[in-house]
């Protein structure tokens, strides 16, 4: 085997276990919260450096709204990130909800006590989402692959573009 083929089974595997982990990351979050109308509010009404933007969401009527958006997030990029299914839809989304997390959990200039300066495993965990669609996850070891080439994916210019 050549070092560039092992180099590219490396990379695959190492794709695959982001995704995966990133996963359960996912749907653990959306296991261990699910039915908790509280844990939402909860957390936005403990924000420090962006409180101002989130904690009216606590106490606001949009709550239950952005409570099952939270759980059934958690729940359907877990999922797609896990089958490799529409990982390019939902990774992005994944990121940009760590992101979130990041500024929510923010005393500036710490992420959530002192040992985290300004960067923290929300910053890590978006930009490795970010890395998964750039390197096409779900066609490694996913189901996007094998969707993509359906006949109804391949004459659909949107679904050929969930799939990429």
């Amino acid at each position: 085997m050549s070092t560039s083929t092992e180099g590219q089974a490396v990379e695959r595997a190492l794709i695959v276990m982001l995704r995966l982990t990133i996963g359960w990351v996912f749907l653990w979050a959306a296991i261990h919260h699910y039915g908790d109308g509280g844990f939402v509010g909860g957390f936005l009404s403990h924000t420090k450096t962006f409180h101002p933007l989130y904690g009216p969401l606590a106490q606001s009527a949009f709550l239950p709204v952005l409570t099952v958006l939270v759980e059934y997030g958690h729940l359907l990029i877990g999922l797609s990130l896990i089958s490799g299914l529409l990982v390019r839809a939902s990774a992005p989304f994944g990121a940009a909800m760590m992101l979130l997390y990041w500024t929510a959990h923010m005393d500036y200039p710490y992420i959530e006590n002192p040992n985290n300066l300004i960067v923290d495993y929300h910053v890590v965990y978006a930009i490795a989402l970010v890395y998964l669609v750039v390197r096409r996850a779900g066609h490694v070891w996913g189901l996007d692959g094998w969707v993509s080439n359906l006949d109804l994916v391949r004459r659909s210019a949107g679904l050929r573009w969930l799939t990429a």
